[in-house]
């Protein structure tokens, strides 16, 4: 009889754990509690168009690299519909605090290159900083998909330091310091918390070229889904998973709405630790320490999304991201709860099939904190109060002035829009404080925030954006993890280079 795994939530980290197992003979369920699968990867239809909620850019999918070579294995990377920004530009940033832009460019050195354009003095230590990152990403097996003892094994000093401390080693100019550090919202990045190596991950990532799905993220679930159903597996939604239960620290199956008990030999979630604690019929299988771990870390900052429709013909299409920052001084600033919001956004025009010269729709994305919508944390979709409806659409109102900053006369390119806060993704993701990133890490209390795949009941693993990394990169290499405790260790790794 072959093994059988039931995998708690179909997001990102869910598909692709399914879709490995699936790969190598496991008998795979998935019980997603919406009516759509993909978590991040899911779309909606607004004003007679689709929009992402998440996913808007990726990394790790240009040639050589590991996704785009986990996807190769897996046999579905010709499948997706993907565009590769570059060659040259890979972001614009705006200051609002000056009004300068500023270009990035692709690639090791024109990353450098395109900044020391602005900053000639900062070349040498342009140089350094990058190589700094270079060495920190070097020494991290799984991210280059080699075999390893564990996903993120730290092997300097550097790696464990402050990452706007280890930014202000190597670069002297404080704006080039928040110029450098502008991809920190992508991590929910925290001054004097976030460590180097998770900003080393996301900036080389990048660096080395990003990319976008081409008509929107739900085609990329929709494959995975696809490719679980050919070896023998089965995707479920609108099953929600309401009751676990266990016997002698053991999960003997699982319930939904309709009755239906579910056992398999593995069960993996999928979903947040503290929504996957409350489901069991008896929390004292897990530990109480480990309980109150996933109570106590804090959760990464959410956002506040405007999506915009476009008038025909009215804005050029972007091929690639554009990021508004207030100031200098407060790229480090998204959670800290004494600020204004908005510190600043990120925008794209998503990229449609035969993309023409001019965009249909804009999202932009603005961190923003729980606290901004805690006093409405008892409403629930469709039943919000005014008070509330009113503060979105301020909050809409602040965010187009930020646009006519950069894009002057830009409003009378809108033809409507449809807002999102903090409530609306925790309500659709199921995450605690709608929390974009997972568990916010701190590089002063590491063993806090660290969260393993495997769980001390025996047949419980964990996976997703909450355990070890986040992202698109991160949570298919943390399901690389996830599924090596069923299949063998550095099965996948092995597998993937072609090693029997």
């Amino acid at each position: 009889m072959k093994t059988t795994a039931l995998i708690i939530g179909g997001g990102l980290g869910g598909l692709f754990a399914g879709a490995i197992l699936a790969k190598e003979g496991v008998g795979v369920t998935i019980l997603e509690k919406n009516h759509i699968i993909g978590g991040g990867l899911q779309s909606f239809r607004r004003m007679g168009l689709s929009f992402d909620t998440g996913m808007h850019v990726l990394a790790g999918m240009e040639e050589g690299q590991s996704i785009r070579r986990l996807c190769e294995w897996l046999g579905i990377y010709d499948k997706i519909r993907l565009h590769h920004i570059g060659p040259d530009i890979i972001d614009t940033l705006f200051f609002g605090e000056d009004g300068k832009f500023y270009d990035i460019g692709k690639g090791r050195e024109g990353f450098v290159d395109s900044l020391a354009k602005y900053f000639p003095d900062q070349r040498q230590n342009l140089e350094n900083y990058v190589s700094a990152m270079y060495a920190i990403t070097d020494n991290l097996d799984l991210f280059h998909l080699r075999p390893s003892q564990g996903f993120v094994q730290i092997h300097t000093d550097e790696a464990l330091m402050a990452a706007d401390a280890f930014i202000a080693k190597y670069i002297s100019d404080p704006r080039l310091r928040g110029v450098v550090a502008y991809m920190n919202p992508l991590y929910s990045g925290r001054a004097d918390e976030t460590p180097a190596y998770i900003h080393a991950i996301i900036s080389v990532l990048y660096i080395q070229g990003p990319s976008r799905f081409i008509g929107g993220s739900l085609h990329f679930a929709k494959i995975l889904q696809e490719f679980i159903e050919q070896h023998g597996g089965q995707v479920l939604t609108g099953s929600p998973v309401v009751k676990i239960n266990t016997m002698d620290r053991s999960i003997t199956s699982v319930e939904t709405p309709d009755g239906r008990q579910w056992s398999a030999d593995w069960y993996i979630s999928d979903i947040h630790p503290c929504s996957l604690i409350s489901l069991l019929d008896d929390p004292k299988a897990l530990p109480k320490p480990f309980r109150n771990r996933m109570q106590e870390i804090p959760n990464s900052y959410s956002a506040f999304t405007l999506s915009i429709k476009l008038k025909k013909d009215s804005f050029r299409y972007l091929d690639h991201s554009m990021y508004f920052i207030d100031r200098y001084d407060e790229v480090w600033s998204f959670g800290d709860t004494s600020k204004k919001w908005p510190l600043g956004y990120l925008m794209m025009t998503p990229p449609e099939e035969g993309q023409g010269e001019f965009a249909e729709k804009i999202i932009l994305t603005a961190p923003m904190l729980w606290n901004e919508v805690s006093r409405w944390a008892d409403s629930t979709v469709g039943h919000r109060p005014a008070e509330y409806l009113r503060w979105k659409e301020e909050c809409a109102q602040i965010l187009l002035d930020r646009m006519e900053m950069m894009f002057p006369g830009f409003r009378g390119c809108v033809e409507d829009y449809n807002t999102a806060s903090p409530l609306t993704v925790r309500d659709f993701y199921g995450v605690k404080e709608g929390a974009m990133c997972g568990f916010s890490k701190d590089c002063h209390n590491l063993l806090l925030s660290q969260v393993t795949v495997v769980t001390k009941i025996p047949n419980l693993l964990l996976t997703g954006q909450n355990v070890t990394l986040h992202g698109f990169c991160g949570v298919p290499l943390t399901a690389i993890n996830t599924c090596d405790v069923i299949l063998g260790h550095n099965y996948v790794v092995n597998k993937i280079n072609g090693i029997e």
